[in-house]
This record gives structure tokens, sequence and C-alpha cells, in this order.
């Protein structure tokens, strides 16, 4: 099945594509692989979400904000490439969690990415090799940041 048509059955809604704050690209091909620089949980509103998990945000708020970074790594996919059925697979994922030290559950949070691209993708081909770490800050206090590594079609 089509990742674009899988969207739309989810009824999913991508954010715009975020725009860099800095000196980077959002995305950069080399090959069959592009390299996703690190996004945050970008709604559809501009907005962000925020917040350090276990002050300000509970676990499953933050699992939230991680599909929505998802989201936001979506919309950047679909400006660079066209169309993201061009997608083929996820390779690797570092996920970092905006959380206090004694917050032991970064993985779990990821998983609001991690199921997002099993679901489109498939358990094959959406699930790749993962980090999930725990951060004393974000910037801007984003709740989460991914960065990820997909293959695509040429």
């Amino acid at each position: 099945m089509s990742i674009e048509k899988r969207i739309q059955e989810l009824k999913l809604e991508l954010p715009p594509p975020p725009k860099p704050v800095g000196v980077y690209k959002p995305a950069v091909f080399v090959g069959n692989l592009c390299y996703v620089s690190g996004h945050g949980p970008l709604r559809s509103d501009g907005t962000l979400i925020v917040g350090c998990v276990g002050r300000d945000i509970d676990q499953a708020a933050a699992y939230l904000a991680a599909k929505q970074t998802g989201l936001a790594i979506l919309a950047t996919l679909r400006a660079s490439l066209g169309n993201l059925d061009k997608v083929k697979r996820v390779i690797k994922v570092l996920g970092m969690v905006n959380c206090v030290p004694e917050f032991g559950n970064p993985p779990a949070v990821i998983n609001g990415f991690s199921e997002l691209f099993a679901n489109l993708l498939g358990e094959e081909h959406g699930v790749g090799a993962r980090s999930a770490v725990g951060m004393g800050s974000l910037p801007g206090n984003i709740a989460v940041e991914i960065e990820a590594i997909f293959e695509i079609v040429v």
C-alpha cells in the first residue's frame, strides 16, 4: 500500500515542512539515502509541543510529541521528494527526549515515532535501528527531537 494513501486512511495531518532555524539543511540525499536533520514536534498551526518530561508533561504527552515529530519529518520528506511513496524504509532513528534525570523511559516516548512509521510502512520497512536517549534540555524547550535516515527509491 502507498504511504500517501495510508496517511489518508489514518486521517493524519502533516504540518507545514519546518524551515531551518540555523545553518543546516532539513534533508540531505546521498545515493539512495536521505539523512533528515533533527526535527521537533511541530503542529499544523506552527506551534511546537514544549516541556520537560517529569516536570512539565507526562510520558503520554511526550509519546504524542514524538508522533507529531514523525509527522513533521514526513512533511520534510514530502517537500524534498515530492511524494512520500519514494520512502522505501526507515534505516536509523535517533530520538532525544527532554526529561528530568530521574525519567528512565525515553524508549517508550520515542515509540510514538516508531509506531507511526510501523503503521505507515509496515514492520519490515517501518522499523529500523534506533537509539532513544534522555536529554537535560532541547532547543526551545521542545519535548522531543528526532533525526533519521531513510532509504529512498531513486
